[in-house]
């Protein structure tokens, strides 16, 4: 009977031991239940439908469902802001892309660090913008336009999706670079920007690739240059503007995941490796592309210096050009 209550009480102060010492963090496995990505947009744009497909593909290695969670406002800040002040327990992921480095690059105050307060996953995709003039334009190429545009100073006019957006700041990029003289008309959105284009009351606009491939099939305006390292797949017959005219230059969409940033070190190694092995997906590839965009396996290391090198170029862009947020 003593063996049996020293027994007893051994067993007793282990499992007590291991409840101090382990927390009950980790009395049952992560995850244990759906975890949420917040994309800080409304639907259906590319930034919600290349997480709904990254979520898809997640869930099955993770054991779990990814439930998208659409939280607009403030051209993504609101998004952003929520994530970073949920818990970092493994059940709250954050969609980024360029309008993430462009707030921080144009506010000299956030509601959180875009460095500091996430730890990051790794970069989903990449995708190109395409540089796009009205057909009746008398070009044909990247030096044809920046010929045109030099000899034409100030009446050459061109479109964004709003000011501080990331076209608008890779189009006074483009100009800065290439040493002309254009003017910004800042639209409420790629469709009315394009439709203009279209209509020739602007003349040139940066935009992603599906928003203009159909339309520069159909003849109702010319793609110039790709602003990517390298020719696209998509449309490999467009050089890229580096090549076509203006050394040096790019500026592509992309597209990743984060979390906030006391999420314990091996969740966001998980991640990271349910998000590798998602991108290796065939139809996560063929689905990506429908959205003009190229899987991408930067891992979570790479892909924050990669966002900390962006914030810094593009607040440059925007101190050099007088670039203000709305």
């Amino acid at each position: 009977m003593k063996c049996m209550r020293l027994g007893l009480g051994a067993l007793l102060f282990a499992t007590t031991f291991t409840a101090i010492t382990h927390g009950p963090a980790q009395a049952q496995a992560w995850p244990a239940k759906p975890i949420r990505l917040v994309v800080p947009f409304p639907p259906g744009a590319s930034n919600d439908v290349l997480s709904r497909i990254t979520a898809q593909n997640m869930s099955p290695g993770l054991g779990q469902q990814i439930v998208v969670e659409n939280r607009p406002g403030g051209g993504g800040i609101v998004g952003a802001e929520n994530v970073a002040k949920s818990p970092g327990d493994g059940y709250s992921m954050l969609n980024i892309q360029a309008s993430f480095v462009a707030n921080a690059a144009l506010r000299a105050k956030l509601p959180y660090e875009p460095i500091a307060d996430f730890a990051y996953v790794g970069m989903m995709a990449r995708g190109p913008l395409l540089m796009v003039v009205h057909p009746s334009l008398p070009v044909k190429t990247v030096r044809e336009f920046l010929a045109l545009a030099k000899s034409k100073p100030g009446q050459v006019n061109y479109g964004s999706t709003g000011t501080g957006s990331h076209n608008h700041m890779a189009t006074e990029l483009f100009k800065r670079m290439a040493g002309i003289n254009i003017v910004h008309v800042p639209y409420k959105g790629a469709a009315p920007a394009l439709t203009d284009l279209m209509g020739g009351h602007i003349q040139l606009v940066m935009t992603s690739l599906p928003s203009a491939m159909t339309q520069v099939q159909a003849g109702r305006m010319k793609a110039l240059g790709l602003a990517s390292e390298k020719r696209s797949s998509f449309m490999p017959q467009v050089p890229t503007i580096a090549e076509a005219g203006v050394p040096g230059y790019t500026a592509e969409f992309w597209w990743g995941l984060v979390v906030p940033v006391k999420t314990p070190a091996e969740i966001t190694a998980r991640l990271g490796s349910e998000l590798a092995k998602a991108l290796q997906s065939a139809d996560l590839r063929q689905r990506f592309a429908g959205e003009g965009a190229e899987p991408s396996t930067m891992n979570g290391d790479a892909f924050q210096r990669f966002v900390s090198n962006e914030i810094t170029r593009w607040r440059k862009v925007a101190q050099e050009t007088g670039i203000k947020p709305e």
